[in-house]
């Protein structure tokens, strides 16, 4: 079947932008950062970051695995992260450029259950469905990097490296895992990143694979988290981390407070990755959640926790780092209102503040359940949500000053030239106000369904040469041998 082009990405570009905080506030929040790194630090099982810490200035308790960073320290390690860099991609045409005017945003990640593409039954994820949604990601335009959206449930100990070789093999686009979770893994995973740059110059300029690694709150770092972001910024490539501290149950029950919680391990995490290796480039991710105070569940999407999300961005960038910012995340069970609504206003604060980077398009249940057509129903919000944020034209074209004239009053625009010009230049949604065949519009879910089946059957995103892929298969099969 012929290869398809992958469209050109569009990323969201705001021509105005909002603040949350501050100057006041950002201060306050960095000063409780610090004041925690120096009085009750994190804890970090991994001796190797030990080391490193306790070799820079950390103070480090070896029994206890706790490290406390003074705030000289903190801001001198911090100095050296880069506020700006490139996410590269198989092609150029499709890097990211994270130099704080636009904001690129990519899917949710690791969920554990799909909804069957052809049966439409809940099943576990498997490999295959990474790479249906690598292809579907490919193809939308509103999707500029790929995270490998559910796991690879059919291979075991070596399930983050399959995901990885079905992401490379189906999008020509930056691929970010989450799930390379030990320095053994990650030096496979930076082969294969290898082998898709070309060449060393290549891997550093325009590194086409990231890594995020997830924090423990409240105030631990992982040690298989931090000893594969280590490997990671030794070979050039980014590392992020996340926080999702809990406000209520691995937070304060407060927001400010499960900021600062977040915020600690975050940076402390960011500092050791300047210690080992100044001026790699990291990213801060702040993504909370709210304890339910009568069940004990995780929201992802309480009334208040969607401001948690922006207000992550400001931090970053009071840092001087990138942000990755929490969107589209939602607890609704299936595609409808609760998801739309969950993910309208998280995006649009975000983007607002400035994120460079954000995630969450496709999943249900708090990021665990794939229904494919969620992700082109995001599409649908993203896009409005880009043309709100591009502002308004009021260029003599836009404001039709003579067209006005010439029409006027109770006349006809219908007819007139600059009527057909310019609405040609209007952007709509694909999925709503579809007529169906005997009359009336379409549901708009269906519309979606049909439109993954389209885009399966349709788009065949540029191939790997054969070499590249015969070097993937090849470090998969020594990586089998090596797990067991």
């Amino acid at each position: 079947m012929p290869n398809s082009l992958t469209p050109s990405l569009q990323p969201i570009t705001p021509a105005y932008h909002l603040r949350i905080l501050d100057d006041k506030q950002l201060e306050q929040m960095k000063s409780a950062t610090i004041e925690i790194l120096r009085e009750t630090g994190v804890h970090c099982p991994s001796e190797k970051a030990l080391n490193i810490y306790a070799e820079h200035g950390g103070i480090v308790n070896f029994e206890k695995q706790i490290v406390k960073i003074p705030p000289q320290i903190v801001l001198e390690s911090m100095s050296h992260a880069p506020r700006f860099y490139t996410m590269g991609a198989r092609l150029p045409s499709h890097d990211l450029n994270l130099d704080g005017k636009s904001t690129y945003i990519t899917t949710d990640g690791c969920g554990v259950e799909t909804i069957d593409f052809v049966t439409r039954q809940r099943r576990s994820s498997c490999k295959d469905d990474v790479a249906k949604m690598a292809r579907i990601s490919d193809y939308l335009t509103s999707i500029a990097f790929y995270w490998p959206i559910v796991s690879a449930q059919d291979y075991r100990s070596t399930a983050p490296l399959h995901e990885l070789e079905a992401s490379f093999n189906n999008t020509i686009k930056h691929v970010q895992s989450e799930t390379i979770m030990d320095a053994k893994m990650a030096r496979y995973a930076v082969e294969m990143a290898r082998v898709i740059a070309g060449d060393e110059k290549t891997l550093r300029m325009r590194p086409p694979l990231s890594l995020l690694v997830c924090c423990i709150a409240p105030l631990g770092l992982d040690r298989d988290g931090m000893e594969s972001a280590l490997t990671l910024a030794e070979a050039g490539l980014p590392v992020g981390f996340m926080s999702m501290s809990n406000t209520g149950s691995t937070g304060p029950a407060s927001l400010a407070g499960t900021l600062v919680v977040g915020d600690a391990e975050i940076v402390a995490a960011m500092c050791l990755i300047q210690m080992a290796y100044p001026g790699s480039p990291v990213f801060h991710s702040m993504m909370p959640g709210i304890m339910h105070p009568h069940s004990g569940a995780y929201l992802a999407t309480a009334w208040e926790g969607t401001l948690l999300y922006p207000i992550g961005v400001e931090l970053a960038h009071n840092w001087g780092v990138p942000s990755l910012a929490g969107v589209f995340a939602t607890d609704g069970q299936v595609p409808g209102w609760q998801s739309a609504g969950d993910a309208a206003s998280s995006l649009l604060l975000c983007a607002l503040a400035g994120a460079e980077t954000g995630s969450g398009m496709g999943l249900l249940e708090s990021c665990t359940l794939l229904y494919p057509e969620e992700v082109l129903l995001d599409s649908d919000i993203y896009h409005r949500i880009r043309i709100e944020c591009a502002g308004l034209d009021t260029s003599s074209e836009a404001l039709a000053l003579d067209v006005i004239k010439e029409v006027g009053p109770r006349g006809a625009f219908l007819r007139h030239r600059h009527t057909r010009d310019n609405l040609r230049k209007r952007t709509f949604s694909g999925l709503t106000m579809q007529p169906g065949k005997t009359g009336g519009y379409l549901d708009c879910v269906d519309v979606a369904k049909d439109k993954v089946k389209w885009i399966l059957e349709n788009h065949h995103p540029e191939p790997l040469d054969q070499h590249r892929q015969e070097e993937l298969s090849h470090i998969l099969m020594i990586a089998e041998r090596a797990f067991g």
